[in-house]
């Protein structure tokens, strides 16, 4: 079977997976953020940080709870870092310095899981388990709150009320994340990754040394790092380690559920918005994305030219032959157009346009897919820009979902997508400008720049996936990044919430001859190329001076 054909199929089992799991995990989650009942392990949560969950929180609230939770996630998450050295099960590690416990709790509580450091040098189990892995699951669940709080705001009207914080919480990790968690570790193990608490032991001789490897809970992290779009990896080389991800079928398993929950929470939303076909036209819009980038990246990583390309079929260079380039660039594209950032390859060595493709993933937003919440919310948001620019056109007040977008709507949007992009541009532009950063850079000319933008993309984005080569463990790299996550990962939730809160208190208003069919194929065309110009226009510059420039050069 030829490398491409074996891609193909693999392409073809994951979208039925995909589409088998959509309607029952779609429509489960809308009942779980629907219910009025609580169980009662969440009552001793609730009663455990003194919430009361049947609270009905306007934006300011639930914005609040948003930053207040996660504000006190970093604080625990530094001091679990810095503690380390004098706590049990650190495997003999020292404390971690202070400008990489910041970047390192940043990232993990943005939900960008970007790392500076090597995981089984530098992380003992308590740190692992008790501080990154626990991390993943709220991460998670606080991103799915806000996607639910927006689509509340659609659904509801003459309120300000957007739900309970506290409860949308608890619920997405108690009934939804740990659930399929459970799951999802045990077929990990049983495929071959390992879970367990043993220590630093020797595996034998290598270059004239004794070669040492950690083992640690890693199917039970491998899972919710993937399921929560998280991506941080137990080990350095993340999902391209085989205690992470053991053969092919793992890999195609952490594809599936990278993609899982993002995919079907448009279900989610068709559901309570009151309408599946809206729902189906999120979907649509996410899938044509995704899928086309596949087919780009395929076209890249397939179609090069020489006699190594021919002998190995393809662009093999960084890719592990157990996955082989098509899974590979599944993998790739998946892990950047969601904000999950796993790699099973090494993107540095795709070629400079595939290189370019999972860049421009993450300058899309990261939204087709998209993160576990922000990749709906995000989603959402161009959906309203969409129909703006439709009203613009015939000369009327934009509608989507019965709710009028005027200015005040459409200029919360508006600093929605410009948030991340201000971000990813101005800090690079800084690293370029000074000389200190510029050392970190492995390579000189478009691929130097391309490592540089590629960091502050991802982290802006929160993504978290590195394109290698450079040195980012230093005081520069992990202080900006840290900042870049942090503001990238609260900023736009500011606008979302504030936007829910707005589009609640409308009153909705009836549909007429002149309103445009946001549930018609048509106006999945539209969305997509309004995503499409809009990032276009965007990062188009600074794509052509990296991987653009490379592509062309090659």
């Amino acid at each position: 079977m030829s490398p491409f054909l074996a891609g193909v199929l693999q392409l073809l089992a994951l979208i039925a997976a995909l589409a088998l799991a959509y309607r029952p995990l779609g429509d489960y989650m809308a009942k779980v953020y629907g219910s009025t009942k609580h169980l009662r392990v969440e009552k001793w949560i609730y009663k455990a940080v003194g919430a009361n969950p049947t609270v009905e929180m306007r934006w300011p609230a639930y914005l609040r709870g948003v930053l207040a939770f996660s504000a006190v996630s970093v604080l625990f998450l530094y001091g679990l870092q810095r503690l380390q050295g004098s706590l049990p099960g650190s495997l003999g590690f020292a404390s971690i310095d202070p400008d990489q416990a910041f970047n390192t709790a940043a990232s993990f509580v943005s939900n960008t899981n970007w790392q500076s450091y090597y995981g089984e040098q530098a992380m003992g189990h308590v740190v692992q388990t008790g501080g990154l892995a626990v991390q993943n699951f709220v991460s998670a669940a606080v991103g799915m709150a806000v996607a639910v709080a927006l689509v509340r705001g659609f659904a509801r009207s003459r309120t300000g009320e957007l739900g309970n914080f506290w409860a949308d919480l608890v619920r997405g990790v108690v009934r939804i994340l740990l659930p399929i968690s459970v799951v999802g570790a045990l077929v990990l193990v049983a495929c071959g990754a390992i879970q367990n608490f043993a220590g630093i032991h020797e595996v034998g001789q290598f270059m004239g040394g004794t070669q040492q490897w950690n083992a640690g809970a890693v199917a039970s992290q491998e899972v919710i790092k993937e399921l929560g779009t998280n991506g941080g990896g137990y080990f350095n080389a993340n999902s391209a380690h085989p205690f992470e991800n053991p053969n092919a079928f793992t890999n195609l398993f952490e594809i599936f559920l990278i993609l899982l929950i993002p995919f079907s929470l448009t279900r989610t939303f068709g559901r309570m918005v009151g309408s599946v076909r809206q729902g189906y036209v999120i979907l649509a819009t996410m899938a044509t994305i995704w899928v086309g980038f596949v087919l780009l990246m395929w076209a890249a990583e397939f179609g090069g030219h020489g006699p190594a390309f021919e002998v190995a079929g393809g662009a093999m260079e960084g890719k592990e032959t157990r996955f082989g380039i098509g899974a590979s660039s599944i993998f790739a594209v998946s892990t950047t157009l969601t904000s999950t950032g796993a790699v099973d390859s090494f993107h540095s060595s795709f070629t400079g346009l595939g290189g370019g493709i999972t860049m421009l993933g993450m300058m899309l937003g990261e939204i087709a897919p998209g993160g576990v919440g922000s990749g709906l919310y995000g989603m959402l948001v161009m959906a309203i820009i969409a129909v703006f620019i439709a009203g613009l056109m015939v000369g009327r007040t934009p509608e989507y979902l019965g709710k009028k977008i005027s200015t005040r709507e459409i200029k919360f949007a508006a600093c929605y997508i410009l948030v991340t992009p201000a971000l990813v541009l101005c800090f690079t532009a800084a690293a370029m400008a000074l000389d200190t950063p510029g050392h970190s850079m492995t390579n000189s000319g478009a691929h130097g720049f391309s490592e540089v933008l590629y960091a502050y993309t991802s982290g802006a984005n929160n993504n978290g996936s590195a394109f290698a080569g450079l040195n980012a463990d230093t005081q520069w790299f992990n202080t900006t990044i840290g900042l870049a996550m942090l503001l990238g990962r609260f900023l736009p939730m500011v606008f979302v919430l504030a936007l829910a809160g707005s589009l609640a208190q409308q009153t909705p208003v009836p549909a007429t001859a002149g309103t445009l069919r946001t549930e018609k194929p048509l106006f999945t065309g539209l969305l997509i190329g309004t995503i499409l110009i809009i990032t276009g226009l965007t990062y188009f510059p600074a794509l052509a001076l990296g991987p653009l420039a490379e592509g062309l050069a090659s």
